[in-house]
């Protein structure tokens, strides 16, 4: 609609032109707002900075008028949220500035009601420290890896092409590559596009092992050890689960499944393609864990780990037991909360299935160092990762680095228009129509990409200075606090138990025995005879 009206004006201003020229002078009160109009629009096409002008021309500065009449409109017109649980004003007006690179100090103080039940923040040291200027680093590999690889604290979490368009993802990883951090693929395999800006992928692999396919929809490890080998690829990873939805496969709408996409996935064209709730490579926590070992070595001792979104805790520990019993360990776990998700998904799985992000991380810290194998695998965090405070509080709940994929989408250009399992996506961010896509100008995304990741973790460095800290592994649960109720505020060391190392192995406390002793490496659940 947006580019039929350019034509349409086009017209209609010649038109007024000729009847100028033929009738009468009076018609010039009509041309002369016309052309300007179509003057506008040839701009509106021509210039980079917005997506929005370049797919709406002309029509799309009503959306900038209104916000400019009325700011509290952009709740409404950009500000809404995929999965209907939409960022605070502060933190959205945080991405946006950051990724254009007019953040700065904000006047009047904050909008936050700092004394209701559910704040969280951090305190000050009466002697901080000055913030270092290079970006920290943390070092992923366990023992049985040999190409070990330095991750960024914030880096680009998994969205697939297909899910996103190919500027998009150019820009995400363009993004990526100036500003030496890590993108992941999501499940959708490495496209053409990933590979085009030179950035370090973690190459994700689902339950449709799409990229490393065989024609009935196993794992193929040839397939799998040609792609693992690129230089590109810095890390693998398997996804057991995913917050926005768990329990269930991914899902690509059939609108979306072009040729390009169902040469790259190995599927039919137009056919809405659905990954399967389970792995069919393994079947048990032990078979999951020699699979892991296997990924590492078919991908040249790579970083390996998997993704999950934490669920049954007994579960966990089974996982914990077949790492124990089989002397494997994956480098790294990426938990994704439950409030993450950048995607269409039901309803009832957005709010009622999977731990949030703070409960499953805090679970799987402590079910590691419990076990005696937290100093072997690296912790990622994702799941509504937007500010710098996000990444101190993760970081503190017990995760290594971060991951972000709504703030990055939105970095991109995506206003939240809750268009993206239609292909209608107007800014061009989710969607495989090229007339829409064309609008994403990958240079000026992708240097907005690379702002925000580094102006969000130069504010993550800056929180942690100011708490007197040297950096960020001196970060622990007794430095956050959050607002319980009205007249009592607890930190998150004495909200949560945590273990000691190995305190699984010795003397489990009371609250973990029953979920240790029911945890099999050779089942999912309780172990077989003692199922109800």
């Amino acid at each position: 609609m947006g580019l039929l009206l350019l034509p349409a004006l086009l017209l209609l201003a010649a038109s007024a032109v000729g009847l100028t020229a033929a009738v009468s002078l009076w018609w010039l009160f009509a041309a002369v707002p016309l052309i300007a109009l179509c003057a506008l629009g040839g701009w509106d096409l021509l210039q980079r900075k917005h997506t929005i002008l370049r797919s709406f021309p002309v029509l799309g500065h009503l959306r900038f008028l209104m916000e400019y009449i009325r700011p509290e409109l952009q709740q409404y017109f950009i500000e809404r949220n995929y999965d209907g649980r939409p960022y605070d004003r502060d933190t959205r007006t945080v991405i946006y500035q950051r990724a254009k690179g007019t953040h700065g100090e904000q006047a009047f103080g904050t909008e936050r009601d700092v004394e209701q039940s559910g704040h969280e923040f951090v305190v000050h040291s009466t002697a901080p420290r000055t913030a270092e200027d290079v970006q920290p680093r943390v070092l992923v590999g366990g023992p049985d890896c040999t190409q070990p690889y330095d991750m960024s604290l914030l880096n680009v979490s998994a969205m697939s092409f297909g899910a996103l368009s190919a500027n998009a993802i150019r820009a995400l990883n363009r993004g990526a590559a100036k500003g030496r951090f890590a993108h992941d693929t999501g499940e959708g395999g490495i496209s053409p596009y990933h590979r085009e800006g030179g950035g370090d992928l973690i190459w994700e692999l689902g339950s449709g092992y799409f990229g490393a396919r065989t024609a009935d929809g196993g794992f193929d490890p040839d397939k799998f050890r040609d792609k693992a080998a690129d230089g590109q690829v810095k890390c693998v990873s398997l996804k057991l689960s995913q917050g926005a939805k768990p329990g269930i496969g991914g899902v690509l709408p059939g609108a979306k499944v072009t040729a390009e996409i169902a040469e790259i996935r190995g599927i039919p064209v137009g056919v809405k393609c659905v990954s399967p709730p389970a792995h069919r490579v393994f079947s048990t926590p032990r078979e999951l864990v020699l699979f892991i070992a296997r990924m590492r070595e078919l991908a040249g001792g790579k970083p390996t780990g998997f993704k999950l979104c934490v669920g049954s805790r007994l579960e966990l520990l089974a996982i914990c037991k077949a790492m124990a019993a089989e002397g494997v360990t994956p480098d790294f776990i990426v938990v994704d909360g439950s409030e993450g998700g950048t995607g269409a998904a039901p309803l009832e799985f957005e709010d009622y299935v999977g731990m949030p992000l703070t409960d499953g991380l805090i679970t799987l810290h402590n079910a590691l160092v419990g076990t005696g194998l937290r100093d072997r695998i690296r912790i990622g965090a994702s799941g509504k990762i937007a500010t710098g405070m996000d990444v101190v509080k993760r970081i503190a709940q017990g995760a290594d680095y971060t991951n972000a994929a709504r703030a990055m989408m939105m970095a991109v250009g995506c206003i939240q228009a809750q268009k993206c399992q239609t292909n209608h996506c107007p800014t061009g961010v989710a969607t495989q129509d090229p007339l829409r896509y064309r609008a994403l100008d990958v240079t000026d995304k992708s240097e907005r990409v690379r702002r925000f990741q580094q102006a969000t973790v130069a504010e993550a460095q800056q929180i942690i200075a100011s708490m007197g800290l040297s950096g960020p592994r001196e970060l622990g649960p007794g430095m956050v606090y959050r607002r319980v109720d009205h007249h009592a505020v607890r930190t998150f060391a004495d909200l949560y138990d945590w273990l000691e190392p190995g305190e699984l192995l010795a003397e489990p406390p009371q609250e973990w025995a029953a979920d240790w002793a029911g945890a099999d490496p050779d089942h999912f659940g309780l172990a077989a005879p003692a199922r109800r």
